[in-house]
């Protein structure tokens, strides 16, 4: 499975490629959802894989979680085109406004904007973290008929404290994801 894996990476500091298993590739996406969709579209060409794995940093909408979770869900948060449609679908598109990996229990919704204060829609779509890559990163792997798998590491609970808290954590899920691949491989 590892010459058939693609992991995708915002931050050169959220995973060093030098720790990864041999024949693993992996790109650095850059934050964002358009750095997300440019940087997956040119990897699945470079590299055709069978399976795509994204690993970042997650800030948690619930004050339980923490360590590295395995997401199941992801929506886009900051597609806001009401009353066209409702907020976290794309007016007049046909793609699904939601992705699905292969495992997972948990869901994240994906925007441009790093999360510092509590969102009540985030609670009611039944969001655990918040990120700003992996909607896109979904989205890809569903247009190109690639599964994904998506792990994200708890580095601030959004609040005031959050850039503070990531700017701490950012390298501490390495260790944990590492494990976690291990035993994928």
């Amino acid at each position: 499975m590892p010459n058939n894996t693609l992991i995708i990476t915002a931050l050169k500091n959220e995973l060093d490629q030098t720790k990864l298993p041999l024949g693993v590739h992996l790109v650095y996406s850059g934050v964002g959802k358009i750095n997300a969709t440019m940087t997956t579209l040119k990897a699945i060409e470079q590299y055709k894989p069978k399976h795509l794995i994204n690993f970042g940093t997650a800030g948690s909408i619930k004050p339980n979680l923490s360590g590295l979770l395995e997401i199941r869900r992801v929506i886009q948060r900051d597609m806001i085109a009401e009353p066209l449609s409702p907020r976290g679908r794309v007016p007049f598109c046909e793609r699904p406004h939601e992705y699905f990996s292969t495992s997972g229990q948990h869901t994240c919704a994906t925007g441009d904007s790093f999360v510092t204060a509590k969102d009540p829609w985030l609670d009611h779509q039944g969001v655990d973290v918040v990120d700003m890559e992996l909607y896109a990163i979904a989205a890809v792997a569903h247009a190109y008929g690639l599964p994904w798998t998506s792990f994200k590491y708890i580095t601030d609970h959004t609040n005031d404290e959050s850039a503070s808290d990531w700017n701490t954590k950012v390298n501490h899920g390495q260790d944990l994801f590492l494990q976690q691949l291990r035993s994928l491989f």
